[in-house]
């Protein structure tokens, strides 16, 4: 994607995650590839936020960044987010993720500021609008085990692996141009029963839920439950989905600098 030079990139804040290194000292991280995506595929400036309400609110992302990246992440959505209690099949929680990121989406949505779901964040923007996930879809009568595999080498696990079918006239068919596409998968939970507000355009063979954005919101709010930010320069899927993300920020950002729309060539 190319970009004038002189022209300053939008800023598109990429949720971070929280882990321990050496299993003792805390940490905010985030993909390389996230990273790549946003300014490579997106042409935005990428910066990593620490999703934790100790240390920013809403309000201050929101005026600060022009649009987010939602990314994926080991731990989930505690389910208390959608009415139900927490087993140990939901795995690991980040209820600081939640506290910043379910409130951001909505608040976005509200104004039109843009944001992009990926695996996790494509539940968090589905949570945030009434859904409810299941812990574990493999174990749901006719699903496929959707999770990543465990041996093999980085390519070997993000390689693609099923088909998404798209609705016919939708947003995301008329993105790529086509009615199937070709994506990896990486993930355990799945979304299960969909909010009022979420739109489902894409599905597995299987029947899970690969692609939604949210009914009346004006601004863009495309979520994928793969990883599109995997080799998102040249898989032809990822860098539609990143490109139409960065013009929509630019978009954003333009009209909010009330400057002339900065699209890309």
């Amino acid at each position: 994607m190319q970009q004038d030079s002189s022209a300053r990139r939008p800023l598109v804040g990429i949720i971070g995650n929280q882990f321990l290194i050496n299993d003792q000292y805390p940490a905010h991280a985030g993909g390389t590839m996230n990273s790549e995506a946003v300014a490579a595929a997106a042409g935005c400036m990428p910066l990593l936020i620490p999703a934790d309400p100790r240390f920013v609110s809403v309000e201050e992302l929101m005026e600060r960044c022009d649009g987010f990246l939602f990314t994926g992440g080991r731990p989930n959505v505690h389910p208390e987010n959608y009415g139900e209690a927490a087993t140990e099949a939901h795995g690991d929680f980040d209820r600081a993720r939640d506290a910043i990121v379910l409130p951001l989406a909505r608040a976005c949505a509200d104004v039109g500021q843009p944001f992009f779901g990926v695996c996790r964040g494509f539940q968090e923007v589905a949570v945030a609008f009434g859904s409810t996930l299941h812990p574990e879809i493999r174990d749901l009568p006719g699903r496929d085990n959707h999770r990543m595999p465990p041996d093999g080498t980085l390519e070997e696990k993000f390689e693609l692996r099923h088909k998404v079918r798209l609705t016919e006239g939708g947003r995301f068919h008329q993105l790529f141009g086509a009615r199937e596409v070709m994506t990896n998968t990486l993930h355990g939970q799945g979304l299960l029963r969909a909010g009022e507000r979420v739109v489902v355009e894409g599905y597995a063979p299987d029947g899970t839920p690969e692609a939604i954005w949210i009914k009346d919101a004006p601004g863009f709010t495309l979520s994928v439950q793969w990883h599109p930010e995997w080799n998102a320069v040249n898989d032809p899927v990822s860098r539609a989905l990143f490109g139409a993300f960065g013009d929509a920020v630019r978009d954003w950002a333009a009209q909010r600098e009330g400057s002339p729309q900065l699209r890309s060539a």
